[in-house]
């Protein structure tokens, strides 16, 4: 059944008064379920009528005030039986009073709008800042009483002016919501609030958490808040980052799995002195498209550097800086230099890689990547070796950056290579491709 709305549908099997103990207790039978609950402002109504037709429970002072639909109070002594009775009140808050109008208690209620990709995805909510998160009572969407307040003999505490809550599920697109400073509120109080919280697919994460907890490079990576910023030059410039995510060498989707791995852990996920719990921290990633962008927490003051990721992802990250700036390098081009079996399977086997300009001359000058390291090398078995070039940058030989670099590439080698050169362009592309197709060397002799 429904979430109730009509008291037609509640009844005394569903809703009892103690007037003894001064209590209403809900009972999930004879329509009422747990899942779906009753509005408040339908066990007013019902309460209202019970209190007109009932020789005896008029005799007793009203338990509830109206001040809207969607908030009341509960006084003159009564409240609700203990157990799961609030559990079950849907879109309503309430405070509970004194017999001489003191607040003893106070209840929001925190309603979802959107919806929830599976029926198990679970919210949970935080109320105090670095406080624990704390599940809702139900999975899916969310609509429940939560206490934000209750004096000295009913709790001690005053949440009234922090609560945040979040949707993170494995394959799914994470969700937060900052209720306080997102409906630019200073306390909350006992009425209804509305929140928009959903999720989707996250056809990023396709790894298991087993994977990710236990595999390479994923137990190599860390993510580490920083008690004094860090200058990182990106470009020209040097910018100012709070936090540090360590690649150890993983893609940008291996990276963004481990992140997002770690802010569903409770513990500490900190490779600092810090202690930040990964379940209430901030998110630090999100992917546009095929590009991954950091972000900027604690109130866009610590921004968020992937340090050591692949040089062929250079080109579809962006940094944002301590300032909320978001921050790219150069252009850098990338490739794979190809090698056929005859050079791969010569121990001697090394190859080069020229600017067209000059070459055939003593001045002809190798390419260098984007780490400023000659593109030559041994062969070493390899049927394949990336590279990299600072396409936006580049200036040797008088080059014009941020314009095709013309390459004469050549490869040899001894017992089954012979000498092989071939030509192209590195163009502004991370899919240049050097071919060497060596001849079978048949005639090469050093039998020292």
């Amino acid at each position: 059944m429904a979430k109730i709305t009509d008291p037609t549908y509640l009844n005394s099997l569903n809703v009892k008064y103690d007037t003894t103990a001064k209590t209403i207790e809900l009972i999930a039978i004879s329509g009422l379920t747990a899942e779906d609950g009753v509005t408040l402002q339908c066990v007013y109504s019902y309460t209202k009528e019970q209190w007109k037709l009932d020789n005896n429970l008029i005799k007793y002072p009203f338990p509830y005030v109206a001040i809207t639909a969607e908030q009341f109070e509960i006084q003159d002594g009564w409240n609700w039986c203990t157990g799961n009775t609030i559990n079950y009140i849907r879109d309503g808050g309430w405070a509970l009073k004194s017999t001489g109008g003191t607040t003893l208690e106070e209840y929001m209620n925190l309603t979802t709008l959107g919806t929830f990709a599976s029926t198990g995805d679970t919210a949970y909510y935080q109320q105090v800042n670095d406080g624990i998160g704390t599940e809702t009572v139900y999975s899916g969407p969310v609509n429940q009483a939560i206490k934000i307040y209750g004096d000295t003999y009913n709790g001690n505490f005053d949440y009234r002016g922090f609560f945040k809550v979040y949707l993170r599920e494995y394959q799914k697109i994470y969700n937060f919501y900052d209720l306080i400073e997102s409906q630019n509120l200073t306390t909350l109080t006992y009425k209804k609030y509305a929140i928009p919280l959903s999720n989707a697919a996250d056809t990023k994460i396709t790894h298991t958490d087993t994977i990710v907890s236990g595999s390479t490079p994923y137990t190599n990576m860390s993510i580490t808040w920083l008690d004094t910023p860090s200058g990182i030059t990106i470009g020209s410039g040097t910018y100012n980052f709070s936090i540090i995510i360590d690649a150890s060498g993983g893609t940008a989707e291996q990276v963004y799995e481990f992140v997002q791995y770690q802010l569903r852990k409770q513990g500490d996920i900190d490779a600092g002195t810090r202690i930040i719990s990964g379940y209430t921290a901030e998110e630090l990633l999100e992917f546009v498209g095929d590009n991954l962008k950091t972000l900027c927490t604690s109130g866009d003051t610590e921004g968020v550097y992937i340090k050591n990721f692949v040089a062929a992802d250079t080109n579809r990250l962006t940094f944002t800086d301590d300032t909320n700036t978001p921050r790219t390098y150069p252009y850098v081009a990338a490739g794979t230099i190809l090698f056929n079996d005859n050079l791969i399977n010569d121990t001697n086997a090394s190859y080069w890689v020229f600017y067209t300009d000059g070459y055939d001359t003593s001045g002809a000058t190798l390419i260098q990547d984007n780490n400023d390291t000659d593109i030559k090398g041994s062969v070493g078995g390899y049927s394949s070796i990336a590279f990299t070039f600072d396409y936006d940058n580049n200036i040797q030989m008088g080059r014009t950056p941020g314009t095709n670099a013309p390459y004469t590439a050549v490869a040899i080698g001894l017992g089954t290579g012979q000498y092989v050169k071939t030509s192209g362009t590195i163009t502004r592309s991370t899919s240049n491709v050097i071919n060497f197709v060596a001849a079978l060397e048949r005639n090469y002799s050093n039998p020292v």
